[in-house]
């Protein structure tokens, strides 16, 4: 939970912008984007993201040094757990083939789960309460599927998916008034996908920042112990939910007939 109010600058901001503010601000300015706060370049999202990247990196490269094939530790049972459970759940939904997908949808679900579980430690907020983080995450997704299906299919191939159904036994002056009407159709859905993974991971974690911020502003002790433990249970739902989300779109992007 966040105890400080979601319009000023967390702690850990202030310390990217004296350290990095400069840097970002040269950046911004070389792309063309104008900072709203030239002196505080760096907004609390960015900041809580950087954070999120730099402590999964941190703790992986730690990990990878205590490995055992003999004996394993907690955290390697439980993150071998997460990723059969990914795998098994790919294969069932994309089939024989799916475990090199396996490390984007872990690395995305455990990035996801992390991110909106910042905001439960004081003076910290989730980035996913920001639209701009599950905005990142959904292009990723959405980018991710379609190269595995242009991979998969070929450019021609999975490229004729958008016209709709290619059979062989209907009429071309069937064929293509139909493919003129599904082509605009099926890439308004495929980018409607990137507006519903957005919109549902930003307005979960947002709602359940403010909620757990409006009770401990009424009653600062025993009932926000509550709503961090929903926002836990939240947490990892919608992080499940936008990598199950993904894994039906990777299958509908690799499959073999559409």
């Amino acid at each position: 939970m966040a105890l400080i109010a979601f319009s000023s600058e967390l702690p850990f901001t202030a310390l990217m912008n004296k350290l990095f503010g400069g840097v970002a601000l040269s950046v911004m300015e070389q792309v063309g984007v104008h900072a709203h706060d030239p002196a505080h370049p760096i907004p609390n999202w960015m900041a809580m993201q950087f954070l999120v990247a730099g402590v999964l990196l941190l703790f992986f490269a730690f990990l990878r040094t205590r490995l055992s094939v003999e004996k394993p530790g907690g955290w390697q049972h439980l993150l071998e757990g997460v990723h059969t459970f990914i795998q098994n759940q790919s294969r069932e939904i994309i089939g024989h083939h799916s475990e090199a997908y396996t490390p984007f949808l872990v690395a995305l679900g455990l990035f996801i789960f992390t991110a909106n579980m910042v905001g439960v430690v004081p003076g910290f907020e989730s980035p996913t309460a920001n639209p701009s983080v599950p905005l990142g995450c959904a292009v990723a997704a959405f980018a991710y599927y379609n190269w595995q299906g242009v991979r998969k299919q070929g450019v021609v191939h999975y490229a004729a998916h958008f016209a709709g159904p290619s059979d062989p036994s209907m009429s071309l002056f069937i064929r293509l008034p139909l493919a003129i009407v599904m082509v605009p159709i099926e890439i308004i859905s495929h980018l409607a996908r990137m507006l519903s993974l957005t919109v549902r991971l930003f307005a979960n974690i947002f709602a359940g920042d403010m909620v757990t911020l409006v009770f401990f502003s009424l009653v600062p002790v025993g009932v926000p112990v509550a709503f961090n433990l929903l926002h836990v249970g939240v947490s990892f739902l919608q992080a499940y939910i936008f990598v199950l989300l993904t894994t039906v779109y990777l299958a509908g992007a690799v499959a073999e007939e559409h």
